[in-house]
């Protein structure tokens, strides 16, 4: 059986959960023939009770999801200004929203692409509402491309103009990479030898290393990601779930 450090260090928690702490408190080393007994107690008691596996796994699963909460909410109280304001991303609804939500996606995913209904319906709704989009290209280097061609079209445009090239990319059919995205970006009108130079610009690269550093630190693995307030949302959950934590956020 190949070697599973996760398993080993649930399996050393759960023992911790089992045990009374003054066994571990033993201080010196415990001799071969303590070791063998041991082992031979705690054996013959998850046999005669195996209901405490389950109790004990029930208790390690929710301390390991509070301490992931924990440190979920020290990341969005260090890095609110970042995630919210930081330069590198663009705003759509109401700049001066009183609540702000943030979304990760990547411009091949199709969870993205149905939720942009959902972010589109909540900005019609909601004209306190002000949306960041981070660019989150998880999907391939095709998602990489097209991003960093969305990244570069921002020298160009900016407000409804920025957010139809963002819409048209999203809405374009078959792969999103950097082909598909400076197809869009001709078809808009763009300035395309200007857009090859800014293309180059280190502000991109350092645009995409912020996001996913913030994305890794959020725990947030795939796209769509929502961030409203204090809270994280996976996946496209669909307009009113969201709505519903922008309302608590709110009051």
């Amino acid at each position: 059986m190949p070697f599973n450090s996760s398993a080993v260090h649930r399996v050393a928690l759960l023992t911790a959960l089992v045990l009374p702490s003054a066994v571990w408190a033993q201080p010196t080393p415990f001799t071969p023939e303590q070791r063998d007994a041991i082992g031979g107690i705690i054996r013959e008691y998850l046999v005669k009770n195996p209901e405490v596996l389950q109790e004990a796994f029930t208790e390690l699963q929710r301390r390991m999801q509070e301490a992931e909460q924990a440190g979920r909410a020290e990341v969005l109280t260090s890095e609110r200004a970042k995630l919210e304001n930081s330069p590198h991303d663009f705003v759509l609804g109401n700049p001066q929203g009183d609540v702000t939500m943030v979304e990760f996606l990547d411009y091949n995913c199709g969870y993205c692409k149905r939720a942009m209904a959902d972010v589109k319906a909540l900005i019609k709704s909601d004209p306190k509402l002000r949306v960041v989009i981070k660019d989150f290209p998880v999907l391939g280097p095709g998602s990489v491309e097209a991003s960093r061609v969305a990244l570069a079209a921002k020298a160009q445009l900016s407000g409804d103009k920025l957010y139809e090239f963002h819409t048209n990319l999203m809405e374009r059919r078959g792969q999103a990479n950097g082909e598909s995205a400076k197809a869009v970006a001709k078809e808009m009108g763009l300035d395309m030898a200007r857009l090859e130079k800014d293309l180059q610009s280190s502000d991109i690269n350092a645009t995409l290393q912020e996001n996913m550093e913030l994305g890794q630190k959020l725990g947030i693995n795939g796209t769509p990601g929502f961030v409203i307030g204090n809270e994280v949302i996976a996946g496209a959950v669909g307009a009113e779930p969201l709505k519903q934590v922008i309302a608590n956020t709110r009051n």
